[in-house]
């Protein structure tokens, strides 16, 4: 265990906790996918497109997330916490498709700007000796988020309201508003910052605009490869994922109770891998670490959606592993290649190209199924997108141990 300040470890807790339902509300959508379009008379071949309208509601937390560079890390994550969790439980009174789509877009805005300022604010809290360590933490944590959501979904057919009792559920973090409160602080890179970047007092566009157009005018060489490595990894891991529980309980014909226990057992793997990500990226390096779990994502993938039986346990552990993994690495490159002043801009970057890897992966795997393809041929085809951010991984200079001021410079 790192030798960190207790504040540093209060501020872990009560931030994972918080990106807990997050990952929740982010993970019913995978393992309720089935239920959900049958509910609201879905076919197959529309669920591509159905998924990927919705990953696009993080679009909006282009305008969001900068006001983290302006107003505070603190206001700007409680405010997201509470939309999010708001969002989450109207989505389940979703009447038809369009109705699910407008407020899941509404409470993906705000779960991503949640997400973003979460990183943001451990990467400025902790040392940077153990930074890699507490980012991996994060996402090991807040992703039990996910174990939780597969528990309840193992009784989501006995459950009053079915699948839509599960997103009732996300609005319990409002009632733990005033323990988030009392235990969030602001960062104190944020109240010592220098204003490098102008906040737009207007309510215009360009003005929503101007920190983005900043960011790439002072670091194009960063914010660029940010932006492609978030949409490569997006759209090739996220699509894949997004059909796991599709793929299992429709193609291979498993039960709930058994999607739900291979979360909560073979998944245990993806909790290790933000740990052993970040642990790893303080000890060797964050380039070396990112470039080999990056670049193994497509082998998992193929033996997810090509193999059956006991395999498809291994693969999927795997797969899990390899994005838990990929994820914590981007996420460390995104806070700590940019100074304090850009470092919310940053993320919303990340968060802006992640959300349109990931839908246009999902476009893909839809054009794939609609031309004839089988979903457990387009989603392997997909995955070999990953292996590309590998190329612009080795463009980033190192930043292991180094202190966020000097690797700013």
């Amino acid at each position: 265990m790192p030798d960190l300040a207790p504040g540093h470890f209060r501020l872990l807790g009560f931030v994972s906790f918080a990106l807990f339902f997050e990952n929740y509300d982010f993970s019913l959508l995978t393992a309720a996918l089935p239920f959900i379009a049958e509910s609201l008379e879905l076919s197959e071949t529309d669920l591509g497109g159905f998924t990927g309208l919705i990953r696009l509601g993080a679009l909006p937390a282009f305008l969001v997330v900068p006001f983290a560079d302006r107003l505070g890390r603190r206001r700007v994550f409680l405010a997201s916490v509470v939309a999010l969790s708001l969002g989450t439980f109207f989505t389940g009174m979703s009447q038809n498709a369009t109705h699910f789509v407008i407020l899941q877009l509404f409470t993906r805005t705000f779960m991503l700007t949640a997400a973003t300022i979460a990183f943001v604010m451990v990467s400025e809290e902790l040392p940077a000796a153990h930074r890699g360590w507490g980012i991996g933490i994060l996402g090991a944590l807040s992703s039990l988020g996910h174990g939780f959501s597969a528990i309840i979904f193992a009784g989501v057919e006995y459950l009053p309201y079915g699948w839509r009792a599960l997103y009732f559920l996300g609005a319990l973090p409002i009632l733990l508003l005033p323990s988030f409160r009392r235990g969030v602080p602001e960062t104190r890179r944020f109240e010592a910052r220098e204003t490098g970047v102008s906040a737009a007092a207007s309510g215009t566009f360009s003005g929503y605009v101007e920190p983005f157009r900043l960011l790439v005018q002072r670091f194009p060489g960063r914010a660029i490869g940010i932006a492609l490595l978030g949409i490569l990894t997006a759209a090739s891991m996220g699509a894949c994922y997004q059909f796991t529980a599709q793929f299992l309980l429709v193609h291979r014909g498993w039960e709930p109770g058994q999607y739900s226990l291979l979360v909560l057992t073979a998944g245990a793997l993806g909790v290790l891998g933000n740990i052993l990500a970040g642990r790893l990226g303080d000890q060797i390096g964050r380039r070396v670490v990112g470039c080999v779990f990056v670049g193994v994502f497509p082998f998992w993938a193929w033996g997810f959606f090509q193999t059956d039986g006991a395999f498809i346990v291994a693969s999927w552990s795997l797969l899990v592993l390899s994005l838990t993994a990929s994820t914590t690495i981007l996420r460390a490159f995104a806070t700590e290649l940019f100074p304090t002043a850009y470092r919310g801009t940053s993320t919303g970057l990340q968060t802006v190209t992640e959300t349109l890897g990931a839908a246009g992966g999902l476009a893909l795997a839809t054009v794939g199924m609609q031309a004839g393809l089988a979903l457990t041929t387009v989603l392997p085809l997909v995955s070999l997108l990953a292996p590309l951010g590998v190329i612009v991984i080795l463009t980033f200079p190192e930043t292991r141990g180094r202190e966020l001021e000097s690797i700013s410079e």
